[in-house]
């Protein structure tokens, strides 16, 4: 015994029934064959030539991977070019398109997700967030599309339009606030891919001064992010002239809360442009010792010999005293102090100290290692070792130590003395007016 369909069912099984009996149902078929198979072909077509370059150096790996990108986001793109041209032909030849109206916004969805995907993925770094907001995106768009098909679409946006507050002559709407936070996070995702790309091609730059690079890279970071947020506002449809009672409001908030906030800012652009301090420096500030990591916005990371890094706000490095042992030549004098016996010739120690800088590596030959007689101490004659190095960001302690060794060890094969604190005491006795008892 059968089960009857429902009424609505059978009309669609008729309908799909004498669909596919007419030849414009196998035209529209037809195209979409071709669409894919066009797209199939530029999908391959990349692919061979990500595999010919498998051999390349490591240098263009990055080439590799951009081109496996855009074969991800070609093959749909390339596809829909086709089912419009498809579509085209048949609405001048007047038959149906139905079908390839049908596969347009799936493939536009498809399109709209991937490239999306990758300009998430080129502006931030990978982590469970990042994959959260792909999915999120992917959620959003199918939801659209699923709206569309059945004719939704217009009914949902008149309803998200309708819940609104009028605040005197502004209508603010959930559409509106969706609308604003969906073109913020567009344009503020494209503005850090296009940033990214400017920081990649000013990194490759010879002739610009590390220190100038960065500066550019951040200043056009920040112009970027600027345009985006005031070019999601013009979407919206808000009067950018609102925007001088916000500039009112900041200028009270940063005379208050803000201003330690805009200092480390300003700060941060004084010491790009001046090229005081550049990543690669050796520093030494508050008793902090090491090497400059990255300069951002508001600090300085700064890696010291524990491998701790420490984030110093841009404006202690205004306001602080900084030694940088590379400002200007990497090249950093060490001086070191040894005493040695009344009993032991001075002369032949000085010798003995210049014999145990040149067997360690990192002492440089030129600038010589140098000795001097310093003083004539309390306890013994006071020499000092001066030995120059090219690498502070190495350390300073581990070369002082192998130094130090290496004079431990010449001074006790010459039988040279490094004398102990001493004291003479004379014990004068009978001295006049002097009472035995």
């Amino acid at each position: 015994m059968s089960i009857p369909l429902p009424d609505n069912l059978q009309i669609l099984f008729i309908n799909l029934q004498e669909l596919i009996q007419t030849p414009a149902f196998w035209s529209q078929i037809g195209i979409l064959i071709l669409a894919a198979a066009g797209a199939m072909l530029v999908h391959v077509t990349l692919g061979q030539s990500i595999s010919l370059r498998s051999e390349e150096r490591p240098e263009q790996a990055m080439r590799r991977m951009a081109l496996k990108t855009l074969q991800r986001i070609l093959f749909p793109i390339s596809m829909l070019i086709g089912v419009l041209a498809g579509r085209g032909l048949m609405a001048h030849l007047e038959r149906p398109v139905n079908l390839l109206e049908l596969a347009v916004p799936l493939l536009t969805s498809m399109a709209a997700i991937r490239l999306m995907v990758f300009f998430l993925r080129k502006s931030f770094k990978p982590s469970p967030a990042v994959k959260a907001w792909e999915n999120l995106i992917a959620t959003t768009i199918w939801i659209v599309v699923a709206l569309h098909l059945l004719g939704w679409l217009p009914a949902v946006l008149v309803a998200l339009d309708a819940m609104a507050l009028d605040i005197g002559t502004h209508h603010i709407s959930v559409l509106a606030v969706g609308t604003l936070i969906l073109s913020v996070a567009l344009l503020w995702v494209l503005a850090l891919w296009l940033a990214a790309l400017i920081e990649n091609r000013i990194s490759q730059t010879e002739y610009v001064n590390i220190s100038m690079r960065v500066a550019l890279v951040k200043l056009s970071k920040f112009i970027l992010l600027v345009l985006a947020f005031l070019l999601a506002l013009n979407i919206v449809g808000i009067d950018l002239t609102a925007l001088t009672v916000f500039g009112g409001a900041l200028g009270v908030g940063l005379g208050f809360g803000l201003q330690r906030i805009a200092s480390n800012f300003i700060s941060g652009f004084i010491v790009l442009f001046d090229r005081s301090i550049r990543p690669g420096d050796v520093i030494t500030i508050d008793n902090t010792f090491g090497w400059v990591q990255e300069l951002h916005a508001r600090y300085v990371v700064v890696r010291d010999r524990d491998g701790v890094e420490r984030l110093i706000p841009n404006e202690t490095l205004i306001t602080t005293e900084v030694i940088n042992w590379s400002y200007t030549d990497r090249n950093v004098r060490l001086k070191l102090p040894v005493s040695i016996s009344y009993d032991n010739d001075p002369e032949q120690a000085m010798a003995l100290l210049l014999a145990s800088a040149q067997g360690i590596p990192r002492v440089l030959a030129n600038p010589a290692p140098a000795a001097r007689l310093i003083a004539f101490g309390d306890n013994g004659i006071e020499l000092e070792l001066r030995i120059w190095i090219q690498d502070p960001e190495a350390g300073l302690v581990n070369v002082r130590s192998d130094v130090n060794l290496a004079i431990w060890r010449a001074f006790k094969a010459a039988g040279i003395v490094i004398p102990f604190p001493q004291r003479d005491l004379h014990i004068v006795s009978g001295l006049p007016g002097h009472i035995n008892s």
